[in-house]
């Protein structure tokens, strides 16, 4: 459904390769919008495969939501993080547990989390 455009433009599957097994992965993905930028967040944190493949892959993968789009995802700093983390949390509910902070809450409480959780910039690279 994300990969065919069905879904909000704010959803897709992110597809990236393994860094082990070489294989394509593709997972559901909610895309944080803040100043007309796109943004990736880990709401499981550092250890998630996606996140470690994205960092061994030099941040090269594929975001599918109706059409395929080459990609490059670049972290964004942890100091950089806390606007991105509440528009995030606003978009994407499911995430709301894993985060520790109330999608409400002002933005120094989200500073106090930043850098915990891996944030990336979907740049396109076409």
């Amino acid at each position: 459904m994300f990969s065919a455009g069905i879904a909000p433009n704010y959803v897709a599957t992110l597809e990236v390769r393994g860094r082990k097994s070489g294989r394509v992965f593709s997972l559901p993905v909610v895309l944080a919008i803040v100043d007309d930028q796109r943004y990736l967040v880990s709401m499981l944190g550092e250890k998630v495969a996606w996140v470690q493949n994205v960092r061994a892959a030099g941040g090269k993968a594929v975001l599918r939501h109706g059409r395929r789009e080459e990609i490059r995802l670049e972290e964004t700093p942890a100091a950089q993080r806390a606007p991105i983390l509440k528009a995030y949390l606003k978009r994407a509910p499911g995430a709301r547990p894993h985060v520790g902070v109330d999608k409400d809450a002002p933005l120094s409480e989200f500073e106090k989390i930043a850098a915990a959780i891996p944030v990336f910039q979907v740049l396109s690279d076409g």
